[in-house]
């Protein structure tokens, strides 16, 4: 099984760290296959609630719901990894091989849409995980809560770089006609192979891309999203994704610029130098130069598109390519006044 991350970083929140006493690890093959055989996990996650609200002026919606904690898709470069050290794990094999599920997650959205102080608005699937992961096959949670939206015509968001959107077509073609969702597509690169080693167990390219063009067809609102961009490994991408992703059906498009908060670092760097030895250095130091000197940034307007000259290149390249293609637009405004409170589970309903 590939991995994005073949480490256990500490914790950052223990205040022990534990080493193991291995001389030569790199060349312990026993202790390497157990990294590359580290099975998948499925937890039950016993969670209360099922949405979270942020209040980040460079986020553009303000609630998400996340069925699962974790991803199966190990994804090197993933902001979400150090969500897993708040249960006590790491952010690299135990982020990508256990596996929170939130099984009464439909019940957990529907108990929320039907409290008196909800007022509609977007709700974004998912801030820090995918909600088209693997598990979903298998679970299909985040059908269920889109059955729920349906139900209550809730308009909701979908980021996914999992082609396995389309097994929900159905569903997405109705909220579709009613102007009740919106579909982002992440693509990082049109390399199968870079996206294997980078993204070993999500959708490859083409995949994504023939998600596009049948979430379009079907009448879905879809935006492409390149992102990370990760400066000396797919910035040059930029203007054939985008063509691509227009050839598909997109309507619109947006960026990410990589950036390694916390113990997502330690992750990255050591897949970076793992499977890009030659160009490591050097691609180090450009996402450097695009975080004044680090590896990362938490200040509002500037972690997502980064600072400095390779970031302003990266900066109007985009925009010169969403502009040609007629990419740079927004997706058509959701439709709020049709929202009908969901009905709880204790059965009764708003007296107003």
């Amino acid at each position: 099984m590939r991995h994005g991350s073949m480490i256990d970083p500490p914790n950052r929140f223990d205040k022990i760290e534990r080493e193991r006493d291995l001389e030569h690890l790199e060349w312990d093959q026993e202790y390497l296959s157990g990294l590359n055989e580290r099975a998948i996990e499925y937890l039950a996650d016993d969670s209360k609630s099922i949405i979270s609200e942020n209040n980040s002026p460079d986020i553009p919606f303000r609630y998400s719901i996340n069925p699962y904690r974790g991803c199966i898709h190990g994804c090197s470069y993933c902001y979400a990894r150090n969500t897993h050290e708040y249960l006590g794990l790491n952010a690299g094999l135990d982020f990508e091989t256990k596996i929170f599920v939130k099984h009464d997650a439909a019940n957990l959205f529907r108990d929320f849409l039907s409290k008196d102080s909800w007022q509609p608005e977007e709700v974004v699937f998912s801030g820090v995980t995918d909600c088209y992961q693997p598990a979903e096959r298998q679970f299909a949670l985040t059908r269920q809560c889109l059955e729920v939206a349906l139900e209550t015509r809730l308009p909701v968001g979908i980021v996914t770089k999992n082609a396995l959107v389309v097994r929900d077509l159905d569903l997405l073609r109705q909220m579709a006609s009613l102007r009740l969702v919106h579909v982002n597509v992440s693509v990082t690169t049109l390399d199968t192979d870079l996206a294997r080693v980078m993204e070993p167990r999500t959708s490859i390219p083409s995949a994504r891309l023939r998600a596009i063009q049948m979430l379009s067809e079907a009448g879905v609102p879809t935006q492409v999203m390149v992102a990370p961009i990760i400066a000396g490994l797919n910035d040059s991408e930029i203007p054939s994704i985008l063509e691509a992703a227009k050839a598909a059906g997109a309507q619109a498009a947006s960026y990410i610029l990589l950036r390694l908060p916390l113990t997502v670092e330690p992750v990255f760097l050591e897949w970076l130098n793992r499977t890009q030895p030659l160009k490591a250095q050097k691609i180090e130091g450009l996402i450097r130069e695009t975080r004044d000197g680090n590896l990362s940034s938490s200040d509002w307007g500037k972690r997502m598109v980064g600072t400095g000259q390779i970031a302003e290149q990266v900066r109007s390249l985009f925009r010169i390519f969403v502009k040609k293609l007629g990419l740079d637009r927004t997706l058509p405004p959701h439709d709020f006044t049709q929202f009908r409170p969901a009905i709880p589970r204790s059965g009764q309903l708003r007296l107003f």
